[in-house]
């Protein structure tokens, strides 16, 4: 097995693809303006859509070519409707099927550098081909004394040196694509954007933390059918993570074996139940809610996996949100417009001096369609995500609206609203019957 390189980490070298990177976008820009306007919609659409595809294989590319933490950046713009256009994330998601094995040697390496041994000398059985990737690392069955069968982490050597270069690398390609026609936000949320890319990075690298977070939602976020793995803090260290193997089935070899309504539903609830009590009644949430963070036990419990990418969440932020939907979802009421504005206000959304009229006309028919989207599960006592809408793509009159009158972006809601896509996207393949109880939740 030749297995994966090292991540480039030369300054010179990253530098240089994240030069190449922007010229190529630029000249693909001009190419696009320089091609006569198309009369027909369809037509119009289409060249759009293939120039978006575009922009997406050169951003791609440059993110495989660098290794390291792009890829990981690939896949979190690649789940952020309303960020990037959708031909763009089309192309990012593929990161999601672009992890290459450690060989051995390098495997034996990172150990060598955390215990000072090799793994064989630490564990009864190693395997040493990775039986999953992980977006920083890779994961290999084994077997300790005391404990059974584990699942150990190892992350790819050097990857948190490549942090800093890969954001200049995100910065520029951004700035780069701030200059074409495509429905990008404004500068504040972009730049919000990126802080909280940095922070999940920064804290994703450390696979200390990533023990500390596990042994936390253990203790205090643990509902009947959710299971989590026990990590083994003898056995982990800041590049390598040891915890209780679970033995179960992702999601689309689940769905394989042709689950019944009642086994959908059940997984469904488990998942809404568990997401909705540690985001609103703890305040502390998974932020990386993706198929591969989640197993299907054969006892019809759901193992919870990956708890690198997780996000604390202020009383104020919770309530914000709470208050806005509350207020979309009553849209007969007299008071809808102002109780939206209102929540929005104390989100720190838009200005306080933002009127009435302005936000009603301008903002609202801006905001309408992610608003409806985000909401629809409160609107039905059991909801049927089989039928659940498509996230709404961003239509570039509306990113100009909302660049023109956002005031700022509060710091946890990129990575919630991630995290509701994500959440969103495996109840419709799951295909689940959900009791929603929008009573508890939003009141």
């Amino acid at each position: 097995m030749t297995g994966a390189k090292p991540p480039r980490t030369g300054t010179l070298a990253r530098g240089t693809i994240t030069g190449i990177t922007a010229a190529r976008l630029g000249l693909a820009q001009l190419g696009q303006r320089m091609r006569p306007a198309h009369a027909d919609e369809v037509a119009q659409a289409d060249a759009q859509a293939r120039h978006e595809a575009t922009l997406g294989r050169i951003l791609f590319q440059a993110m495989g070519q660098l290794r390291g933490t792009a890829l990981k950046v690939s896949q979190i713009l690649s789940m952020d409707s309303s960020f990037l256009p959708e031909g763009v994330r089309r192309e990012l998601a593929r990161a999601c099927h672009q992890a290459t094995p450690l060989n051995r040697a390098l495997v034996g390496r990172v150990f060598r550098q955390a215990f000072g041994q090799e793994p064989e000398a630490l564990f009864t059985r190693f395997e040493p081909r990775a039986f999953a990737a992980a977006s920083l690392g890779q994961v290999h069955r084994a077997e300790l004394a005391g404990h059974g069968a584990v699942a150990v982490k190892v992350q790819y050597p050097g990857i948190a040196t490549t942090i800093a270069s890969d954001m200049r690398l995100l910065r520029t390609t951004l700035r780069a694509l701030a200059h074409s026609d495509l429905p990008l936000p404004g500068d504040v949320v972009v730049e919000r954007v990126m802080q909280e890319i940095e922070r999940t990075l920064q804290r994703e690298v450390d696979y200390l933390h990533e023990a500390r977070q596990l042994q936390w939602f253990a203790e205090h976020a643990a509902l009947p059918g959710i299971v989590l793995p026990q990590p083994i803090a003898s056995h982990t260290r800041a590049q390598v993570l040891t915890q209780q193997y679970l033995p179960g089935l992702h999601l689309a070899d689940w769905l394989g074996t042709e689950p019944t309504q009642a086994a959908r539903n059940q997984a469904g609830q488990l998942l809404w139940d568990w997401f909705m009590h540690c985001t609103f009644g703890l305040g502390h949430m998974h932020a990386d809610l993706h198929p591969g963070n989640f197993l299907f036990l054969p006892d019809g419990q759901l193992g919870v996996l990956d708890f690198g990418c997780t996000r604390e969440l202020s009383p104020a932020f919770r309530g914000g949100v709470l208050q806005a939907w509350r207020a979309l979802l009553q849209p007969a009421s007299p008071n809808h417009a102002q109780g939206v504005l209102q929540a929005y206000v104390a989100l720190g959304l838009v200005h306080a001096s933002m009127d009435l009229a302005t936000f009603t006309d301008e903002l609202m028919p801006a905001l309408s369609i992610m608003q409806a989207w985000q909401t629809e599960p409160f609107t039905e006592p059991v909801f049927d995500f089989a039928g659940k809408s498509r996230p709404p793509a961003p239509v570039a009159a509306q990113q100009k609206v909302l660049a023109r009158h956002l005031a700022g972006v509060p710091p946890e809601l990129p990575a919630f609203e991630r995290a509701w896509l994500g959440l969103m996207h495996l109840l419709t393949e799951i295909r689940a019957q959900v009791h929603t109880q929008a009573d508890r939740w939003i009141g």
